[in-house]
């Protein structure tokens, strides 16, 4: 949230500079920009009532429960790692406040319940490096989306499995997620990976497979792999988003009618 406070107060502080650039070599306003958006009044004063407008419409109502997005993916999946990483990340990190993740490492892979084991899309690597972002996501809770992220970032998932714990969750030990992979507790959390994986409705027919609040529409996907900001947006039923390079828009439709 901080991120995009900034963007939006980056874009207002530019476009109040160019406007005394062309027609005032000093501004009327007698308030610092950290100030402009603290009433009303101010605003109006400074000339960034609009600007002002589209900050608050960018903050959470706290009637309004956040979009939840759940990734059913394979931790070796070019796809799955390539959504994870351009889509899903970054629109988390600006809209964190309004978006949570659920990751689900499963996939296309099978559950082998007479050999107590698993099969999966990309060969046994890809099953451990499954059941190690299951632990992690266990170990790590909020901490772990970062941790994944460095993992389906790097050149190597499970290489940099060790560097990005120690770099995003200090506060678990490798070990740790060397003990999940290899006891009981992988085991079941790949296990109830595998039954959410198969619970859904309509079937899952390939990776990555996303959901919204639940829901899955080949359209949501469609989108969601090319403009997942601006998607989450228009779920959360509240603003308008429109991301270029830097956020320079976000309107509350209500706002805008204040305006006219």
């Amino acid at each position: 949230m901080k991120t995009l406070v900034l963007c939006v107060f980056h874009v207002i502080f530019l476009r109040v500079y160019e406007i005394q650039c062309k027609s005032h070599p000093k501004p009327s306003c007698g308030y610092p920009p950290s100030q402009w958006c603290r009433s009303l009044e101010i605003a109006i004063e400074c000339g960034v009532r609009k600007q002002c407008m589209e900050l608050n419409a960018t903050r959470p109502d706290p009637v309004v429960p956040p979009v939840e997005i759940t990734l059913y993916y394979e931790s070796l999946c070019p796809g799955c790692r390539a959504f994870l990483t351009e889509q899903l990340f970054p629109a988390w990190t600006l809209l964190k406040d309004i978006m949570n993740v659920n990751l689900v490492p499963f996939g296309n892979a099978k559950e082998l319940p007479e050999e107590n084991s698993f099969s999966c899309q990309h060969g046994e690597p890809e099953c451990y490096a499954n059941m190690v972002e299951a632990c992690v996501l266990y170990a790590a809770n909020h901490a772990a989306f970062p941790v994944i992220y460095c993992m389906d970032s790097s050149a190597d998932v499970l290489k940099s499995a060790k560097s990005c714990l120690q770099l995003y969750a200090t506060f678990v030990k490798w070990q740790t997620i060397e003990s999940c992979t290899r006891g009981e507790l992988g085991h079941r959390l790949m296990h109830q990976n595998a039954v959410k994986t198969q619970a859904l409705k309509p079937a899952h027919t390939h990776v990555p497979w996303i959901t919204f609040n639940g829901e899955y529409t080949s359209e949501w996907e469609d989108k969601a792999m090319s403009t997942l900001f601006n998607l989450v947006c228009s779920l959360y039923k509240v603003c308008t988003c429109v991301f270029t390079f830097t956020i320079s828009h976000c309107l509350n439709t209500a706002l805008a009618h204040q305006q006219d």
